[in-house]
């Protein structure tokens, strides 16, 4: 049983005035081709498939064309809702993608044995069983209780999650013993847990409720695979639990990181785990100089890439460049002539930066959107609930701007 681990497409992300497109295109064929190549038999794309709660019409058209792309490869498709997805648009066309060997899971299940998946080899086969778990939210989890404290919430939601994870693997157990069989059991989910690192692409999955979910919580299952992160790792656990991160670099603090995925191979009672190298589909560079240094340091990188590639390129300015008011202006000039596109130019500080709020109108463009809605919603006394609403309804706004232009 040959198995990609997968996660954190991203479909539809708008990239600081750039379009992915072209990249997550580049991507989803490479994917098809590696499946062909090593005879995979499930892909398990752990959260995350769509950027926001409601993806442009080009995202969901790559989305259903590498389904349909992918059918004659036999290869079956596993796909988990994560924080960004909404449930309504992967449930859309759920009962549809059943026939084209392609298993949905939005949110959790009333009767949990349906999310319970036999995958089959290519020998027709069952070889393995997959729990498989979306992002869980706690209202999917837990009736809403008056006067709790912060941290009962907390609580209450670790315990309900971890529930909800020892329930599935107790079905699953049940299922060998009942087909007298030994199945490799796998495990998904769409969550942060403790120790983990993340890069300034991820956004915080449960404001205030739920920082972390400790590793030994999981069950004893084969392998785990996690969406969230975006950075590829293997947690240091007797389980093995693993992100495979995205498959491109989502912010420019991800450009170094080689994006990769995971081929986890069953034979018999044995277990191989082993990354595969995506390839980059748009260099991206971030760079800090002073102006004079810009071009050299440009040029530099520019050696490494090939001719008719452009790079997305970030620049912070040196402090004893940064008070400078013509500074964007000056930049350009330097980089006038070379394949680059810059893409964001910030300032270095002091350490007597003022505040965000502070921020004066002609730097507010070094920020995303998001940033500067998760600066400015931190500065209300609003409920934890609140706040979430809020987010998602941000979410949606800024989709819908996004789109129209």
């Amino acid at each position: 049983m040959r198995i990609i681990h997968t996660s954190d497409w991203h479909l539809g992300q708008h990239f600081i005035g750039r379009s992915r497109l072209a990249e997550h295109q580049a991507f989803l064929n490479w994917l098809i081709d590696t499946v062909v190549e090593k005879q995979i038999d499930a892909i398990i794309v752990a959260g995350d498939v769509f950027d926001t709660a409601t993806p442009p019409s080009y995202a969901r058209e790559l989305y259903n064309k590498f389904i349909a792309n992918l059918m004659p490869t036999k290869c079956q498709l596993i796909i988990l809702g994560g924080n960004h997805d909404a449930a309504a648009v992967l449930n859309e066309s759920r009962d549809l993608l059943t026939h084209l060997n392609t298993y949905v899971f939005a949110n959790p299940e009333a009767d949990l044995t349906k999310q319970l998946v036999t995958l089959v080899n290519k020998q027709g086969e069952v070889g393995a069983l997959v729990c498989a778990i979306p992002f869980l939210r706690a209202r999917d989890l837990l009736q809403s209780q008056g006067g709790q404290s912060a941290r009962d919430k907390q609580l209450n939601l670790q315990q309900a999650i971890a529930n909800h994870y020892q329930q599935l693997f107790e079905i699953a157990c049940n299922y060998n013993t009942k087909h007298k069989t030994t199945l490799p059991i796998v495990m998904t989910g769409h969550l942060t847990t403790v120790g983990v690192s993340v890069s300034e692409s991820v956004r915080e999955i449960y404001i205030g409720t739920l920082d972390a979910f400790a590793s030994d919580a999981f069950p004893p299952a084969h392998y785990i695979a996690l969406g969230h992160i975006h950075q590829s790792r293997k947690l240091n656990t007797t389980t093995d639990i693993r992100y495979s991160g995205s498959p491109i670099a989502l912010s420019f603090d991800e450009a170094k990181q080689q994006k990769q995925l995971w081929l986890v191979d069953f034979t018999n009672s044995e277990k191989d785990v082993q990354s595969i190298a995506i390839p980059c589909f748009q260099k991206l560079l971030s760079l800090k100089a002073s102006i004079k240094d810009i071009k050299a340091q440009v040029k530099e990188a520019l050696l490494s890439t090939s001719e008719n590639e452009t790079i997305w390129l970030e620049i912070e300015i040196s402090a004893e460049d940064a008070y400078l008011t013509d500074l964007q202006q000056r930049v350009e000039f330097e980089l006038e002539g070379l394949p680059v596109e810059l893409l964001r130019l910030r300032r270095k500080r002091a350490a007597n930066t003022p505040s965000f709020s502070e921020h004066t109108r002609q730097s507010l463009a070094e920020f995303t959107p998001e940033q500067v809605w998760q600066s400015r919603i931190l500065e209300e006394s609003l409920t934890d609930e609140l706040k979430q609403k809020l987010t998602q309804l941000h979410q949606l706004a800024l989709a819908q701007v996004r789109e129209a232009k």
